[in-house]
Parts: C-alpha cells; sequence; structure tokens
C-alpha cells in the first residue's frame, strides 16, 4: 500500500514538474532536490502511459537519473552508505530503486564501523525473489583488492598491511584484505631470529610479485629499506680508512669469527682479532644485537671485505707485563690449548707460553701433551725462554724435579736387574720405563733366547711389565741398554747335549716353507727341515702334521740354528744293512775251501798213503 502511494506522488509531482516547466523558462523557481524527485516519480504510471511528459522534460528527467541512481549491474562494485545498522546486518544505501542488507559479519575487520561510512560494495543480484538487492561486501573488498595489488605492483607503489601470523617460511600478511606472503629473508636487511616480534604490526611493503593464476601475492620490507641503506652503505664506504673506529651491532656469531653491522655495511672481526686472550667461540666475548666500538684494520680495493678488530683497541698484554718475570722463574698460569707438539699455559691476560712435551718429562722417550695436562688446568711452570719483543716464551714443568740421570750409575748399573712398564715399540725393540724419566731400550734380539720374533707385538704388549737387565748405560746421551732373555738361564746351554748332532727325535711338520719345513721339539727348540730331507722312504714327501722320526744333523747354539733329517733315519739303515750283508758275506768266503786247501789236503793224502807203505 505505501508502495503505490509512493508512486502516485511520484507521478503527481511528475505532472506538476511537467506542466510547470514551460513557466520555470519564463521565471525560474527553486532548484528542486534531484535526489527527492527520483524518490518520488512513478515509474509505473509512466510506463503504462498514464502520465504524460514532455520531451524537454523527459530529457531532463532521464539526464537526473543518469546522474543519481546507480546501474546495477550484476558483479560490479560501487560506493555504498551505511544508513542504518542492527544487531545482526547494515542497511546499504547505492541509490539505488531499493537498499542492500549485509551481515556484520563481512565487517568484522572494522569494529567501528558507523552509520554514514561509505564502504564498497558488490551488487550481487539486482533482485531476488523477494524484490530485495543482494550486496556483498567481502566480494567488493577482494575484487577491490587485487585491482588495489595490481596497481601498486605495477606501479612500485608502498603499501600497509597487516602482519596476522607466522607461517611456514615467513609471515602472512593482510594488504588491501588480501592474504600476502612475506618470506622471512624479505623481512628485512638482517636476519630475523624472532618472527613472533612482528606479528601484529601494521608495516609498510612493496608488492614484489603476483601469480594471477594462482591468486598469490609475495611481498617485502626489505626492498623499501635496501634502498636507503645502498645510499647509506654508499657514504660509509666513501669514508672508511684503516684504523678508523667505528660503532657497530652485531649481526651474526660463527665458529670463525663475528659479523658486525656499520649502518648498512658489514665487516668481520676474526675470532683471533676478539681479545688478546685464546677463545674457544666468539659467544664467549660478544653477544648478539650488542653495540660495540671496532677499529677498521684492513679492506679490499672495493672495500666490500672489510676486516675489523676489538682487540686492537686494547693495549697489548705483553707490553703490561711486569719486567720482574724473568728466565729461571717460576710462573703459575692455566692451560687454554692442548696440540700435539705441547700445550699453552696462559701466565696473564693475552700472555701465552708454550710448554713443549719434551719440557713434560724427563723422559726421552717423547708423547703426547694430553698424557701429562689437560685444558683448564692450572699449573706451574719454570719460565726457559724468554722474548719480549717477539713476544714469545717457552716454559717447562719437568724443570721442577729433580734430573733423575743425576744419580743414574749408582741406581741403574750395568747387570743390574730391574722391572719396567713397557711404553712403546718399533720395528726393532720395545722401550720399557724403569721409572719417569728413565727409559731404556731392548732390541728384538734380547727378548727371547729360543723364539724367533719378528716384531715385537709378538712377544710384549704396551702396559705389561717386564723384568729387565741393564746391557749398557750411556749417561751423556742419556741411553739406557737393557735385555730381557738375559734375566733368564740360556735353555740352548742344557740342550746342547739332548739334542746334539746324531740324536734322534720324533715330532710333527708344524709348517711347510719355501725350501723345507719347520718342526717343534718343544716351546724351545725349533728346527729346520730341508726339502731333501723331507723324502720318506716310500720315495713320498712328508706333509703339514704328519709325525715321524728325525735325526740331528746340526745343533749350533751361537747361532741357535738345529737343522733335522728324516731321510737320514732310512738312509742309514740301509747303509747298516749294506755293511751288515758285506760282513757276512766276507765271513762265509773265508770259509769257503781254495784250490791250495785242495791240494793241500792231497798231498797230506798221500803222504799218508807213502807212509803206511814204507811200514
Amino acid at each position: 500500500m505505501a508502495e503505490e502511494n509512493k508512486k502516485e506522488e511520484a507521478v503527481e509531482t511528475a505532472e506538476t514538474q511537467v506542466q510547470e516547466a514551460p513557466a520555470k523558462q519564463e521565471a525560474p523557481a527553486k532548484q528542486e532536490d534531484p535526489q527527492e524527485f527520483l524518490e518520488n516519480f512513478d515509474w509505473d504510471k509512466y510506463e503504462e502511459g498514464i502520465e504524460r511528459v514532455e520531451d524537454e522534460k523527459l530529457a531532463e528527467f532521464e539526464q537526473l537519473v543518469k546522474e543519481n541512481f546507480v546501474d546495477t549491474a550484476d558483479e560490479e562494485v560501487v560506493k555504498g552508505t551505511i544508513t542504518h545498522i542492527t544487531d545482526r546486518e547494515a542497511i546499504i544505501d547505492i541509490n539505488a530503486k531499493s537498499e542492500g542488507v549485509i551481515s556484520l559479519n563481512e565487517f568484522r575487520y572494522n569494529p567501528d564501523l558507523q552509520v554514514g561510512d561509505t564502504v564498497d560494495v558488490l551488487i550481487d543480484i539486482r533482485e531476488d525473489k523477494n524484490g530485495q538487492l543482494v550486496l556483498s561486501h567481502r566480494k567488493a573488498r577482494t575484487i577491490k583488492a587485487w585491482e588495489n595489488v595490481n596497481e601498486a605492483h605495477d606501479k612500485e607503489e608502498v603499501v600497509t598491511g597487516y602482519v596476522k601470523c607466522r607461517t611456514k617460511g615467513g609471515m602472512i600478511v593482510d594488504v588491501f584484505g588480501i592474504e600476502a606472503f612475506l618470506p622471512g629473508s624479505q623481512i628485512d636487511v638482517k636476519p630475523i631470529r624472532d618472527y613472533d616480534q612482528y606479528v601484529g604490526k601494521t608495516m609498510e611493503f612493496k608488492v614484489v610479485k603476483i601469480n594471477q593464476e594462482f591468486k598469490n601475492v609475495v611481498v617485502s620490507h626489505k626492498a623499501l629499506i635496501e634502498a636507503d641503506i645502498e645510499e647509506q652503505k654508499k657514504e660509509i664506504i666513501s669514508q672508511l680508512e684503516k684504523g678508523q673506529v667505528l660503532e657497530g651491532v652485531v649481526k651474526n656469531i660463527t665458529s670463525y669469527g663475528v659479523f658486525i653491522d656499520l649502518g648498512g655495511v658489514d665487516g668481520l672481526v676474526h675470532i683471533t682479532d676478539l681479545s688478546w686472550s685464546r677463545i674457544n667461540h666468539p659467544n664467549e666475548v660478544v653477544d648478539l644485537d650488542q653495540k660495540l666500538n671496532v677499529v677498521i684494520l684492513d679492506f679490499d680495493d672495493n672495500k666490500s671485505r672489510i676486516q675489523l678488530g676489538i682487540k686492537q683497541l686494547e693495549k697489548h698484554p705483553w707490553d703490561a707485563l711486569g719486567d720482574e718475570i724473568k728466565i729461571g722463574d717460576k710462573v703459575k698460569g692455566k692451560v687454554v690449548v692442548i696440540a700435539d707438539y705441547g700445550a699453552f699455559l696462559e701466565v696473564a691476560e693475552g700472555v701465552e707460553g708454550l710448554i713443549h712435551v719434551s719440557e713434560m718429562s724427563w723422559s726421552t722417550h717423547l708423547r703426547s701433551a694430553q698424557d701429562f695436562v689437560n685444558v683448564g688446568d692450572e699449573l706451574e711452570a719454570v719460565v726457559l725462554t724468554l722474548d719480549r719483543e717477539d713476544r714469545k716464551m717457552s716454559l717447562g714443568l719437568k724443570q721442577l724435579t729433580p734430573d733423575p740421570w743425576t744419580d743414574i750409575t749408582s741406581k741403574y748399573p750395568v747387570g743390574s736387574r730391574h722391572k719396567g712398564i713397557v711404553r712403546n715399540y718399533t720395528n726393532f725393540g720395545v722401550f720399557v720405563e724403569l721409572e719417569e724419566g728413565i727409559d731404556g731400550l731392548i732390541y728384538i734380539s734380547d727378548l727371547s733366547w729360543t723364539k724367533k720374533i719378528k716384531h715385537p707385538s709378538e712377544f710384549v704388549s704396551v702396559g705389561d711389565e717386564m723384568e729387565v737387565e741393564v746391557l749398557e748405560l750411556d749417561v751423556d746421551g742419556r741411553k739406557l741398554s737393557l735385555g730381557h732373555k738375559q734375566t733368564q738361564e740360556n735353555p740352548w746351554d742344557k740342550y746342547e747335549d739332548e739334542f746334539g748332532e746324531g740324536t734322534t727325535h720324533k715330532a710333527a711338520i708344524t709348517e711347510i716353507v719355501d725350501k723345507g719345513a719347520i718342526i717343534e721339539f718343544n716351546e724351545d727348540i725349533t728346527a729346520f727341515v730341508p726339502q731333501r730331507h723331507m723324502e720318506k722312504e716310500d720315495g713320498k714327501k712328508l706333509q703339514r702334521g704328519e709325525e715321524a722320526e728325525f735325526k740331528i744333523i746340526e745343533f749350533n747354539k751361537d747361532y741357535k740354528r738345529v737343522v733335522a733329517s728324516h731321510t737320514a733315519i732310512f738312509k742309514e739303515e740301509e747303509q747298516r744293512n749294506v755293511r751288515a750283508a758285506r760282513r757276512k758275506s766276507a765271513q762265509a768266503d773265508e770259509n769257503k775251501p781254495t784250490l791250495g786247501d785242495a791240494n793241500e789236503q792231497l798231498q797230506a793224502l798221500k803222504d799218508k798213503m807213502e807212509g803206511k807203505g814204507k811200514k
């Protein structure tokens, strides 16, 4: 009913305006509000021809409609004014036939929304089944946002965005209502360690990449400050000079040094230039984001690599070292570094002395420095050399104890027997420590009377205790010659009769070698059997593990050489048989009658017969 009244009023208003049109041309009346005219115009009566409007007035009317009414085409973004806000909805006037309604959920990003605010809306549907104009603010924001993002990218404009949250590799930023990706490397020119500090902040960005197909946007905050930093960098680099002291901020810490931000220009403080004292890692001296003064030590031609120093800002500790320290003095310090060749003892801050491994013990058998000291040990040492100009100092530990070689002749005379610990061995012998600082060498030939030892490791192990006899003593050369076999009776003396030449023994072949075989009669006596003496009576050769009788054909006590033969066993038997046969044959020949014997017997018979005849 209200709508019909509204249309009637519009028709009456239109008729009145048409009738008064000539008068207005003659005498202009009060200007009517176009908006009010359009709202009161009855479109139905006009379209049905009930009301007639002059062409001139109709043209003016159409112009007013064109200027004041919105063309409600679908999917078009227009401006709308909020006329009323309820608990759930906002009423939007876009100068159309009717007003639109949008849920307040689409305005959650703007809690300060008020009546009279102008907002972008999308005309979703000009008129639904209920005659209602359907609008969308969310879709309008999206479309408008993409237009703004593309425009900002094309014109390289600076945009403002709200950092919403963290994500893998960076941050999510709201730009014009679009969720854009801010890579971690594009947040700042310096490495970012705490991403959470940026969440909830509104920052300026530059749109650096847009993927239209997947609707992805990448923004950068770093790009905005790089240009300014580049200008600052050029200015700083142009003013750099060696020896110049600047203030910087610790940007990054590595195992080899510290990177300092000098205001757009980075420089490196090597770990050796952080402190006069020796340090294991730079984080012992500096912290991230710490402000400190540095001195420029050097840079390349382009000044792109700047070498900085911190310790150079302080006086060298050697220059402050007191004159009271001299050679022969005892000093105390802490072990800061251990190397294979020795250890460094810090006797004052930044002042170190080297304790060579040879100065750690009186022993001539050198070992690793780690066998004597550990990092962090607090020690006392003796100053051996001191060079203040070259800032070098050598120290000794063994000088704190008496030299054990002072009374060596009385403690270890030749022929005396002692016990020692095997410390090391080489191809030619074994080093035995009798006490700290007293080492002796046992040559491989003096380890055993009987065993054939190819390497000392076959006979003894490091750490074993051995009984030794002092064979030779060289005090000036600080050398001891020791023997182990001399502490035992020479078994070759007692074996000389038992295994003398011509004796026979039973044994098994233990090893086949190139020119014969090896047999073992006991744990001390090992014999060699030449190949020609390995032949058995049947003509075959003895094999490994085969047991047989052997005859000793050579026994040399001085060279510890024993040679045996199996062939000699049956050869000798054959020879014995031959000799026996010869003797038996000879005896048989002696009993056999000869021609002379026959003649003698015949003569005797003849004489006997002749004697009988004479009688």
